[in-house]
């Protein structure tokens, strides 16, 4: 039944099928990715991070993020690695790792978002110079089953761009808002890290003046 639809649906159906194939292997591999992302979240592991910080035991708080697989973990231990260079550089180098792994794949589902309708336009736009080609022939009998089907071409040709379009706007509203998240989830965690290290400095710089 599909087959027979999408063979009446005129030559434009090739470049939608291709749209809707690109757009299905994107949406499981981003449904893979959020699967390991969610199996990897460890909020205990960041919460140990910022008390081993906290009590200035800062290799310690380094092997803990080394060795936990949550995005947020990670980005803490970029920036405890690279401490004493540029931890800030390095907190906002690893924070754009992480973004880029969410953003991944997203400019595709975008573009099906957009193109999926323009193709079904463009699908109206030939089925119905075909009819219309046909009607301007002057003889009509034994045509109207060639007009009936350059109206159905496109039809058919809008039915299916807006559906590789509608199939692809839920899960990229969803990945752009889980995308927001985990950005500002990562800059709470890196902007309180590079609070405790600046408080941590000062009272190093104290105790200092004090001996």
């Amino acid at each position: 039944m599909l087959m027979e639809l999408f063979s009446k649906g005129g030559p434009i159906m090739w470049p939608i099928a291709v749209l809707a194939v690109v757009t299905a292997i994107v949406l499981v591999e981003r449904g893979v990715f959020m699967f390991q992302v969610s199996l990897r979240k460890d909020p205990k592991a960041v919460r140990t991070i910022f008390n081993l910080v906290d009590q200035g035991s800062l290799d310690e708080a380094a092997s803990v993020a080394s060795r936990s697989k949550d995005l947020v973990a990670q980005v803490l231990g970029e920036g405890l690695r690279h401490r004493d260079s540029s931890l800030t550089e390095a907190l906002s180098e690893g924070a754009s790792a992480v973004l880029h792994r969410f953003h991944r794949g997203l400019v595709v589902l975008d573009t099906a978002v957009t193109l999926g309708p323009l193709l079904g336009l463009l699908g109206t736009v030939t089925g119905m110079m075909r009819a219309f080609s046909l009607v301007g022939g002057g003889e009509l009998a034994g045509k109207q089953a060639a007009i009936t089907g350059g109206v159905a071409e496109s039809l058919l040709a809008v039915c299916f761009g807006l559906g590789v379009a509608i199939a692809a706007i839920v899960p990229l509203n969803f990945l752009n808002a889980r995308s927001e998240r985990v950005r500002r989830e990562v800059e709470a965690s890196a902007t309180r890290l590079e609070m405790l290290m600046a408080r941590k400095a000062s009272e190093a710089v104290v105790l200092d003046q004090v001996a």
